[in-house]
């Protein structure tokens, strides 16, 4: 009679027994000269793809698990055991670097990310505060941010290029620290001021106030950011300003949908810049570089003193740049305020495509300066980048006036059609502003930067009557035209300056 096939299913699925583990010396070979098979451990034998992986290479699940992770929570994670290890470990700047220096492609493309997330940050908080609030409370946003970033250059104090230039470390970190807290609590003091003079209600001193500790943050963050610049790790500058800008985006955007509160959502602002800053920027900093030398009062002072002249024109240049904005103020509804940044936008985004290119190539043009023998190939590439600064002028007219303006009016949620003439104006406001501040940094590697303050001074002297004119005739349209004058004809001094700086520079041979 045949088997019955359950009975044979049954013997199938039965647990073998269990041979007790050979020794060293009888686990040769077993009767018939044929390897006898390991005993696995409990009484388990695995078979397939699970023995596979656990055999042979004595590898266990734990890396497994790690390779199957995302790829953003393993970052995360593994960047939070080095901090953590490190605060409990001993000192930051104490830690093994784990980021190589000298990657061109890198730097690039983080750089972009940062410099992109940071000039987008401003419009896209506008138009949040437009659509969840209305263009009067976004106003109020936007000359609250014109302040701080006007007084971000009190705070950064034209260090950013010095320190990044500063190749052979004649000053140290430390010292840079030093003047970087010193001019960051001078913006929050000077802020304070600004809003008691103006006058501001208690909504528009909160707002105000916020955006002002979200710039101290910003400029805190910065000396860090170019001490990794300066030891040629700017793609992790470039990470840490994109990831302080996420961070600041979505606390705002977050507190302000639950609230529609605009003063706690520009404090939650701040609060995302301060936790990016303690937990990434400054660790980071620490961590990828080497030790610093103490600071001096010495070194400190020098700081002040040195960098005053770059100070004073980048502070200048932002004034003439927000004088059409201040003149707006008090004459003009804050809804101006938001059409006026708003069309701003396209001609911010020329600047910071032109700093995308040039800015990761500073070091590198301070050290073609370096060499006398080089001088004619400095000319050449200051003259080829004007020449590309035009071409992204072009092409911003262009994509402005075919999908630029109907992009513009969905994403405020505002109609920008009738404002078209203004906005090719802006445009060609930032070709010339994206000119200036090339040729700045650029008289700031040839460390001439005393040269050029009063050339802003000229500029402004002209800027303060002919905005206020012009804003008090034709309102809007005013703003938007002073602002084209002021910035050309401190572009066309600031050429005539730099001649002069190089043929001086030529006779000194």
């Amino acid at each position: 009679m045949a088997d019955n096939p359950l009975r044979r299913l049954k013997r199938r699925r039965e647990v073998a027994t269990v041979r007790p583990a050979r020794t060293a010396n009888a686990a040769g070979t077993a009767a018939g000269g044929h390897a006898a098979p390991k005993t696995p451990r409990y009484g388990v034998e695995l078979k397939g793809r699970k023995a596979r992986r656990g055999g042979g290479r004595g590898r266990s699940s734990r890396p497994d698990a790690d390779r199957q992770q995302a790829f953003l929570p393993r970052i995360v994670n593994n960047w939070w055991n080095r901090l953590i290890s490190a605060i409990f470990g001993g000192r930051l700047s104490e830690q093994t670097e784990q980021y190589a220096a000298h990657q061109t492609k890198r730097d690039y493309i983080c750089n972009t990310m940062g410099q992109a997330a940071w000039g987008v940050l401003f419009p896209v908080l506008t138009a949040v505060a437009a659509w969840l609030v209305g263009p009067e409370q976004a106003g109020q946003f936007s000359m609250a941010y014109t302040v701080g970033v006007l007084l971000l250059f009190l705070a950064n104090y034209g260090v950013r290029t010095y320190q990044v230039s500063d190749l052979d470390d004649m000053h140290s970190f430390l010292d840079y620290q030093v003047n970087r807290f010193i001019t960051c609590a001078a913006m929050l003091v000077v802020g304070w001021l600004w809003c008691q003079v103006r006058g501001y209600d208690a909504a528009m001193f909160s707002i105000c106030m916020g955006v002002l500790v979200f710039r101290a943050v910003d400029g805190l963050a910065d000396v860090y950011e170019g001490r990794l610049q300066q030891k040629d790790k700017l793609y992790l500058a470039g990470l840490s300003q994109a990831v302080r800008c996420a961070l600041g985006f979505v606390a705002f955007s977050a507190v302000l949908l639950l609230t529609h509160n605009l003063p706690v959502a520009s404090f939650a602002l701040a609060a995302g810049a301060v936790a990016s800053l303690v937990l990434l920027t400054v660790p980071l900093a620490y961590f990828e570089t080497e030790r610093s030398l103490p600071a001096t009062v010495r070194g400190v002072r020098e700081l002040f003193v040195d960098c005053f002249p770059l100070f004073l024109a980048l502070f200048l240049y932002n004034l003439i740049d927000s004088v059409p904005k201040f003149a707006m103020e008090g004459v003009l509804s804050y809804d101006n305020q938001l059409y006026y940044n708003a069309m701003y936008f396209p001609a911010h985004s020329i600047l910071m495509i032109a700093g995308f290119i040039y800015k990761p190539q500073l070091v590198r043009l301070a050290r073609i300066w370096d060499n006398p023998e080089e001088h004619r190939r400095f000319d050449l590439l200051v003259l080829a980048m004007v020449g590309v600064i035009a071409l992204i002028a072009g092409a911003m007219a262009l994509v402005m006036g075919t999908v630029g303006i109907p992009l513009m009016s969905l994403m405020y949620g505002l109609d920008f059609e009738q404002f078209r003439p203004l906005v090719y104006v802006m445009v060609a406001t930032g070709g010339v502003c994206a000119s200036i501040d090339f040729l700045y940094q650029i008289v700031t590697v040839l460390r001439a930067q005393e040269q050029v303050s009063k050339l802003y001074l000229i500029a402004i002297a002209f800027a303060v009557p002919v905005s206020v004119l012009l804003v008090n005739f034709s309102g809007l349209t005013g703003a938007v035209m002073g602002s084209l004058v002021s910035m050309s004809i401190l572009l066309v001094l600031l050429v005539m300056e730099y001649a002069q700086i190089r043929r001086r520079a030529e006779r000194g041979l």
